[in-house]
């Protein structure tokens, strides 16, 4: 996809100042542009830069004045940062606007799926399947019986999707995100062997929300694993059976959340984080990485450590853990002279 100078400065209202019929086709950071590069200058500490670039194209904030000839063509906005942004959401949606169903494919004679929609090579669709308008789903894909997608849904190639699932609108699931798949029970039996629990429920996904890579999702033993609108999740986190995520909480890689915890609204979760199963998180939660939870978290915490705590004390012990050593060797020291 190649644009001009000229069709930037329409998409963002932005004055040109240079060649207007100067072609981009690719995005770079400012230090690293080349030829045919578009990238963008908002924080003065890159100033310099701005004079060296090989990047055809850059955006730079209306308030900037070069000190020295520039050689790229300058696109001036209010806010570089904000116009560079607004730039990748409109790369991104050319990228992804791909439509059509390919071969070699299985799309069952039961489902529907609305305008606009592309279905990748090697993908397959079940029985029943109720699809909106604008969902992109790409190359290796499952998506299991009665399976119930939104509008405006990009599935990512080797995603996962099994049956009774419910996806929302606006929503991104990466490659390798497996949605649906039984959650963790086993009744162990008096021969010490262990029976496996039917899991009949499903997971419901709201609108807005963005699964990573490789991150999975259990369905629940009855009624519904439930991730609230607006939720994102990193790559590699385990989400098991009956858990509830609530409204713009984010949550960092390799987290796992155990069976039938609730966690509220506004949290946010570091990476590696162990978190109980049958808790209640409260809303606003603040959890550092690698903390290990095991009991209920009020509205507003802050925690740190395995087991966590208050993440102000945390930080105060590990001061005085930091110094113990030391604090060994004065108390020997003391002693022998007492003795």
């Amino acid at each position: 996809m190649k644009f001009t100078a000229a069709q930037i400065a329409d998409i963002l209202e932005g004055e040109i100042i240079g060649n207007p019929d100067a072609v981009v086709f690719k995005l770079s950071k400012i230090e690293e542009g080349t030829d045919g590069s578009l990238t963008f200058l908002s924080n003065p500490k890159y100033n310099n830069y701005i004079y060296s670039t090989q990047a055809s194209v850059t955006i730079v904030n209306a308030s900037f004045i070069p000190d020295a000839p520039v050689f790229t063509t300058m696109i001036k906005v209010e806010d570089a940062y904000g116009a560079f942004t607004k730039i990748l959401t409109f790369y991104d949606q050319v990228k992804h606007n791909k439509q059509g169903v390919e071969q070699p494919s299985v799309l069952s004679e039961s489902s529907v799926y609305g305008e606009n929609f592309y279905l990748g090579s090697f993908s397959y669709i079940g029985n029943n399947v109720r699809i909106g308008d604008n969902v992109k789903i790409y190359p290796n894909s499952f998506i299991g019986d009665n399976v119930e997608i939104g509008n405006n849904v990009i599935i990512f190639a080797g995603a996962k999707i099994y049956s009774d699932s419910k996806i929302g609108n606006y929503c991104n699931i990466h490659s390798g995100a497996i949605i649906g798949a039984d959650g963790f029970g086993f009744a162990p039996k008096e021969d010490g062997t262990y029976s496996k629990i039917p899991q009949i429920g499903n997971v419901v996904i709201g609108d807005y929300v963005d699964i990573g890579a490789a991150t999975t999702i259990d369905r629940a033993t009855m009624g519904s694993t439930i991730i609230h609108n607006g939720v994102k999740l990193d790559n590699q986190i385990q989400i098991a059976h009956n858990v509830e995520i609530g409204e713009n909480t984010v949550i960092a890689a390799q987290t796992g959340v155990a069976g039938s915890t609730k966690i509220g609204r506004h949290c946010m979760i570091g990476g590696q984080v162990g978190i109980s199963g049958h808790l209640t998180i409260g809303n606003n939660v603040r959890v550092q990485a690698q903390s290990g939870i095991g009991r209920s978290l009020k509205d507003d915490e802050v925690v740190q450590g395995s087991p966590a705590y208050n993440y102000t004390d945390f930080s105060k012990s590990y001061v005085h853990f930091k110094n113990l050593p030391k604090i060994i060797a004065e108390w020997e020291e003391l002693k022998k002279k007492t003795e």
